[in-house]
């Protein structure tokens, strides 16, 4: 452990067996050694973009037992949003300031490709300034089975049709006995991964998640934070990381001991410390809350995404996200908290720094 504690006082790369212990020490030590680092990188500036998130259908072929989205026993209310709809959404989301749509949708067997990616040439062609955020690798592999499309064709499709960067969903937590207890059927952790790396090899970047807080152990969340870390040595495409924490309302995982906030403010910190090559720790408040989402700047987080404006997912599981949050507050609540607020663009290319 002394060993540990020098390599974190100097900043040095963690390995394997020591990352593995990062859960032993105590949540000051983590914090005081994560915020170090936090500090070192963005000193006290909090990120976030001004975003409208769009969830275009909760039909889905795959079950997952976390899920409280997707139309089911507990979510009886099947939608698919037709093209119009969806730039109905956009033209009122850009005309209230909005510079990233980031549209997630469900495996909808229902549907044809064109259905998933026209809809974005479409906002590209009337919204040329907008960053489109766009399939998880979950969903690619999907669009890849359903339709007899290697991953390189459906990579190529988005570049296409307009996807300027991929969200992180998917990624659950990439321990394959894990995935067969929560999402059985969904992408393979290694699929996630290589998805990402065609993606990176593009010259495209994109998020990568963790979702923690159910049935996993916390091996199996540095097992996570290493996979990640390996292929950012090789690519350098992810720009943020985010951990998302588990919401148990209206779904079928049981999960008898949920994480408490000094489990889940470890989790930030060592987040932090282990992903010495990702350069964005992002606090994800729809998950989180917004208030722990603020104490997780101090333990290692600088990131809070965004003002969303709209959120289907998270809030369908009990998150209190579903109307998201206005621009003024997401900048006071900031700036009471001690921090400078950035807006930022979808690659984290600063827009304006709100300091008094």
């Amino acid at each position: 452990m002394t060993n540990l504690i020098e390599k974190l006082q100097s900043g040095e790369r963690l390995d394997a067996d020591e990352c593995a212990v990062l859960y032993d020490l105590d949540l000051f030590t983590l914090g005081k050694f994560a915020n170090a680092k936090r500090r070192k990188l963005h000193g006290k500036k909090v990120f976030f973009n001004v975003n409208r998130h769009i969830n275009p259908t909760n039909i889905c072929a795959d079950v997952c037992k976390f899920c409280a989205f997707s139309a089911n026993r507990k979510n009886p209310n099947p939608y698919t949003m037709s093209h119009d709809e969806i730039l109905k959404i956009v033209e009122k989301s850009v005309a209230h300031g909005a510079k990233e749509i980031h549209i997630v949708s469900a495996h909808n067997p229902e549907t044809s490709w064109q259905w998933y990616l026209e809809i974005f040439k479409k906002i590209k062609e009337k919204y040329p300034q907008i960053h489109v955020k766009a399939l998880t690798a979950a969903e690619v592999d999907f669009l890849s089975r359903k339709h007899g499309l290697s991953y390189e064709e459906v990579v190529e499709k988005m570049l296409e049709y307009g996807v300027d960067s991929m969200p992180g969903g998917g990624a659950e937590i990439f321990d394959e006995e894990v995935r067969r207890k929560i999402c059985k059927g969904k992408v393979s952790s290694q699929n996630w991964l290589k998805i990402h790396r065609l993606w990176h090899e593009k010259g495209r970047e994109s998020n990568a998640t963790m979702l923690f807080g159910h049935v996993e152990s916390r091996q199996n969340r540095i097992d996570h934070m290493l996979r990640i870390r390996g292929l950012q040595d090789k690519t350098g495409g992810f720009n943020a990381f985010i951990p998302l924490v588990y919401q148990r309302d209206n779904n079928y995982l049981k999960v008898e001991n949920y994480p408490g906030s000094a489990e889940i403010l470890k989790t930030f910190a060592i987040s932090r410390l282990v992903l010495d090559n990702v350069a964005h720790i992002k606090s994800y408040w729809a998950t989180s809350t917004i208030n722990l989402a603020m104490v997780a700047q101090e333990f290692g987080a600088d990131d809070l995404d965004g003002t969303i404006e709209k959120e289907s997912i998270q809030s369908a599981a009990g998150a209190k996200s579903a109307s998201g949050m206005s621009l003024r507050n997401f900048t006071d609540l900031i700036q009471t908290s001690g921090f400078v607020p950035v807006e930022r663009d979808s690659l984290y290319n600063e827009l304006k720094i709100y300091d008094n």
